[in-house]
């Protein structure tokens, strides 16, 4: 049997993505685990695991992967650099029909492309089996520290994206010692929200229950963390009802006002759905019982749960100013009354090895042995956009979106 070929390739999205879809050390284990594939990473000056350090693991490392079975990349493949009648795996950003996508998806279809997304990538009880997200909270809640250290000027934290890997980091968590008694949220339950709380705890701020959050005054920062029923409720006043809520997000209304005036630090980590509510509205950041004054918009929906986020911000300049006066933006600290607010939409990128090695665990066990499987496999079935120039039955929805 002819073996399969791998070809990781090099990122072409502008800024450039320095993660990779499988480490140098998970490349020799793939092919030790699966005697007929072969990978060959595409020379790349950007990769967070340099040419040399695959080449020292025994892994091929050419100028052309165009002769690979199956092209792996991370986020979108620029539209000029798609190979017709190819395999590829990526973050497409399609299935929300993204306008600024939609030529990506055209091309692959003109150019006979299979497309698996690996977003779709799911468990048969439609749990995702491959994501980033443990480190989008990681490197989220650490950057809401550090921004709010610099809105007090308590510390300066060294940014996350200077820092080597996540154990380089965790040399800075000592100067979050000289906070004062605040108050933080941390919204979700997911693997972000996860993320997020693993970073406080390993920080040593406290955890109390939601109870004591409210109620309890502390001479100490700690933290709370909420699921949906904390801050929500039915309009009607029936009982909560969470698979109902995430079915039926517009029948239910926020409670996330009984936080507004004992929270200083708001990590925002919730999945949202356009027509869930939002935590607040824009109005009640001028309200005198609106004591938030950051936000660490770790989830980064623009006009989304967090009406403040009125744009993302980059890894460089990752916080901005709300002035709730005028409703417009302004620089970072620039006046004691703002809301300064960290939406940085690519956090995993600031801790690049980390989270490529946790993503090619995820990729190595959950979801190689079904690519590499003879004929058709349901998980890999779910995930695939597009086949032979079509879209495939689940996801004909976008037929008008490419049309």
């Amino acid at each position: 049997m002819r073996p399969i070929t791998i070809g990781l390739i090099r990122e072409g999205k502008t800024p450039p993505d320095k993660r990779v879809p499988l480490t140098p050390k998970k490349c020799t284990e793939a092919e030790a685990r699966f005697p007929d594939l072969r990978i060959v990473a595409q020379e790349s000056p950007i990769r967070c695991f340099s040419d040399d350090e695959y080449r020292a693991a025994g892994i091929a490392v050419r100028p052309d992967v165009a002769d690979c079975d199956i092209l792996m990349g991370v986020k979108e493949v620029p539209v000029a650099q798609l190979i017709p009648n190819k395999t590829y795996l990526f973050f497409s950003h399609t299935v929300k029909k993204q306008p600024a996508n939609r030529e990506l998806l055209r091309q692959v279809l003109a150019k006979n492309i299979t497309l698996i997304d690996y977003e779709l990538l799911t468990n048969e009880n439609g749990e995702r089996i491959v994501a980033f997200g443990r480190w989008a909270g990681i490197v989220g809640a650490y950057n809401g520290l550090l921004t709010y250290g610099r809105k007090h000027g308590l510390y300066e934290l060294k940014p996350a994206y200077e820092c080597v890997d996540m154990e380089d980091m965790q040399e800075e968590f000592f100067k979050v010692k000289k906070l004062p008694p605040i108050k933080m949220v941390v919204t979700g339950s997911g693997r972000v929200a996860q993320g997020a709380v693993e970073v406080l705890n390993l920080m040593g701020i406290r955890r109390v229950s939601v109870y004591d959050y409210l109620y309890l005054d502390f001479n100490e920062p700690v933290y709370t963390q909420l699921r949906s029923s904390d801050y929500n409720r039915r309009r009607d006043g029936r009982v909560w009802d969470t698979p109902d809520f995430h079915r039926n997000p517009q029948e239910y209304e926020s409670t996330f006002r009984n936080f507004l005036p004992v929270t200083n630090l708001l990590i925002a980590c919730a999945y949202w759905h356009p027509a869930a509510p939002r935590l607040f509205e824009e109005a009640d950041t001028c309200r005198a019982h609106f004591r938030i004054d950051t936000i660490a918009d770790v989830t980064c929906d623009v006009d989304g749960s967090i009406p403040v986020t009125k744009r993302s911000s980059t890894i460089q300049e990752p916080a901005f100013d709300y002035n709730c006066q005028t409703g417009e933006l302004e620089p970072a600290y620039s006046r004691p009354g703002n809301l300064t607010i960290m939406a940085v939409d690519n956090l995993p990128c600031e801790l690049p090895r980390n989270a490529s090695r946790d993503f090619g665990r995820q990729l190595l066990d959950n979801v190689l042995p079904h690519l590499i499987h003879e004929g058709t496999d349901a998980v890999i079935e779910r995930a695939t956009i597009a086949r032979n120039g079509q879209l495939t039955e689940r996801y004909q929805y976008l037929q008008d979106y490419v049309a």
